[in-house]
């Protein structure tokens, strides 16, 4: 079994499901409300646990509600939350989210809680014989890279999901074993205009391999001098919050076991596919039998 530590968001999620994501000054009539579990830290965490890792989340949350709600979650899944400090006078991380019909969304998202993590508070988590570290940017990049940092000296895998896309120093991409993004944030991260390009720009400027995530299309790997294309699995999308999250943690999971990249990112685009195919994210998650299953199918 391997161990990982994420560090990273605990949100709240708020969804609303309307026809379709409304335009800019639209307005929409809902048909459902839901309150649920997110962060794209947390629903790494609760992916990696689902797929059989022993998981320890790191971040914060607030002393509210909201807060009691998202810890309650990860332990019943199995996620430990000894690394998750509870902030007084914060609110827990609060996302809007607004999923149509067909499936895509779009999210407004206040920090709360998120925006307390630094660098002196990553030096109290444990990473001592992990095999992997898995972090975002919904943190501030100082924790992020301290994260990163630390799990590097413990010899663990470093992935980073650079989502959402900002401004990411070099210091923290030489830290980074797997770059994870989107074909959107891969263009935005390097200021190329293909995915190719920007993959060979992150890299220059200190990633070790980057992963693209290409939606219905599949995902590329560049990496070593090889790059790898897999393509999309044919299924229906009922929500895709939370897909990019199950991806990078399939990733990670399958290469800290010892997968290939051909393998690995097989394993975590079968993930997402079935991920999509169920409302929610943490509740989206699959298992390892049903991974398998997918990929023997």
């Amino acid at each position: 079994m391997i161990r990982a530590v994420v560090v990273g968001s605990l949100n709240a999620d708020l969804v609303l499901d309307v026809a379709r994501v409304p335009l800019a000054g639209e307005t929409l009539p809902a048909t459902a409300s839901r309150r649920l579990a997110g962060g794209k830290g947390a629903n790494q965490a609760v992916a990696l646990a689902r797929l059989g890792a022993e998981v320890s989340m790191a971040g914060h949350v607030g002393d509210d509600a909201d807060g009691r709600f998202l810890l309650a979650g990860l332990a019943e899944t199995g996620v430990s939350t000894r690394h998750v400090t509870v902030v007084p006078g914060s609110p827990t991380g609060l996302a809007m989210v607004m999923v149509g019909a067909d499936g895509e969304n779009a999210i407004v998202l206040l920090p709360g809680a998120n925006a307390v993590p630094d660098p002196e508070w990553v030096a109290s988590v444990n990473f001592a014989g992990c095999d992997v570290v898995l972090a975002q940017l919904e943190i501030p990049l100082p924790a992020v890279e301290a994260a990163l940092a630390a799990g590097s000296a413990a010899g663990a895998l470093t992935v980073l999901n650079a989502a959402p896309a900002l401004p990411v120093p070099g210091s923290l991409l030489a830290l980074t074993g797997v770059l994870v993004v989107n074909e959107h944030e891969a263009v935005q991260l390097s200021g190329c205009a293909t995915v190719d390009a920007a993959a060979a720009a992150l890299q220059h400027r200190g990633a070790r391999s980057v992963v693209v995530t290409l939606g219905a299309a599949g995902a590329l790997y560049f990496g070593g001098g090889e790059r790898l294309a897999v393509g999309g699995l044919p299924v229906r999308a009922v929500d895709t919050t939370g897909a990019g999250d199950c991806f990078a943690a399939a990733l990670a999971a399958a290469l800290a076991s010892g997968r290939s990249a051909d393998g690995a990112l097989r394993y975590a685009n079968a993930a997402a596919a079935i991920a999509v195919t169920r409302p929610g994210a943490q509740d989206a998650m699959p298992t390892a039998s049903e991974v398998d299953a997918a990929l023997r199918d």
